[in-house]
């Protein structure tokens, strides 16, 4: 019979106890942080605290939301990216922090695919268009035709530069040879629709689910909804394509962690990310929005999905001719 000595025995029973600390069973045993690189009130702290409830309950765990807005999102990324790599903490990333920044701040030092590990998808969140009352236009072409009489003199919102939103706009300006002057706002969408309601700017490129609540209640006209086809929370709008622009442009978001995190935790918040997207509370609640649920097959899947998004934003960004920074 093999002989241990206390010393042996004590190291195999200490490497023993590590590895249970990352086994399935015992992850997590405290909070976790769930960062959403806004402010309060846009598209992506809207998903986060709607999933947030749902999440905790499967990981069985709290799950603190902790809002990180600044330099379009660069600053949560920024945030993440340096957190333990532990799962005790994952990001609520968009099509902007993760895929635009990434081509439009050249010399900010992280890199989504380099330095996080996408997990999976877990929404796609149509845009809008959306104007004060102020202006007379009804419609996309009767919006065109103001800015027309009107070269230079209106101002739209953006949550960015980089932002989705703003390469919208640009686009839109592009196509139909229109002006406007741009105003960026600091913390993401909440921000650049609290402008659009005052009047600040007039007319805006937002998510769907920042504008609708004012758009029901008057205080925004909503021209168009850029998604593929109508949304039933708001079913008289129609689609920018709908009107003669090709113009579609998802706002998807998803799950990230930081690059180291074990492959157990990876797995589990996978698997809680596609559970939690299947809730009927969560779906009932996005659905209220227009907001589609969409997973991904896996976090490669996820992964790829992310370099092809960056790739197409890249070739709009040359191809616009937008300064980079």
């Amino acid at each position: 019979m093999l002989k241990l000595s206390g010393i042996v025995v004590s190291a195999i029973l200490s490497s023993v106890a590590c590895g249970a600390a990352f086994g399935a069973d015992a992850y997590p045993n405290r909070p976790v942080r769930m960062i959403v690189p806004f402010a309060p009130g846009g598209a992506s702290d809207f998903v986060g605290r709607i999933i947030q409830p749902a999440m905790a309950d499967l990981l069985k765990q709290t799950v603190v939301v902790d809002n990180r807005p600044g330099a379009a999102g660069n600053i949560g990324v920024e945030t993440a990216v340096r957190a333990s790599p532990d799962g005790y903490t994952f990001l609520l990333g968009n099509v902007g922090t993760m895929a635009i920044n990434p081509v439009y701040y050249t010399k900010f030092q992280f890199r989504p695919l380099k330095d996080l590990i996408p997990i999976t998808q877990v929404v796609d969140v149509p845009g809008s268009l959306a104007v004060h009352p102020s202006l007379p236009a009804k419609s996309v072409k009767e919006l065109i035709a103001h800015l027309k009489a009107n070269p230079g003199k209106l101002n739209y919102g953006s949550p960015a530069p980089s932002s989705a939103n703003n390469l919208e706009t640009i686009m839109f300006l592009n196509a139909t040879g229109t002006s406007a002057v741009g105003v960026p706002y600091k913390g993401g969408a909440g921000p650049a629709t609290i402008g659009l309601l005052s009047g600040e700017v007039q007319f805006m490129f937002a998510t769907f689910s920042s504008t609708l609540p004012y758009a029901k209640q008057g205080r925004l006209r909503m021209l168009a909804i850029v998604a593929p086809q109508r949304s039933d929370a708001l079913p008289e709008t129609p689609t920018m394509r709908e009107q003669g622009f090709d113009v579609v442009v998802g706002s998807w978001q998803g799950l990230f962690v930081p690059k180291g995190t074990p492959t157990t935790a990876v797995n589990t918040l996978f698997k809680v990310g596609l559970t939690t997207m299947k809730d009927a509370t969560v779906l009932k609640r996005l659905g209220a929005s227009g907001v589609a649920a969409i997973t991904s097959k896996s976090p490669a899947d996820f992964t790829a999905f992310v370099k092809s998004e960056t790739d197409r934003f890249g070739r709009v960004i040359r191809d616009a001719k937008i300064p980079t920074q």
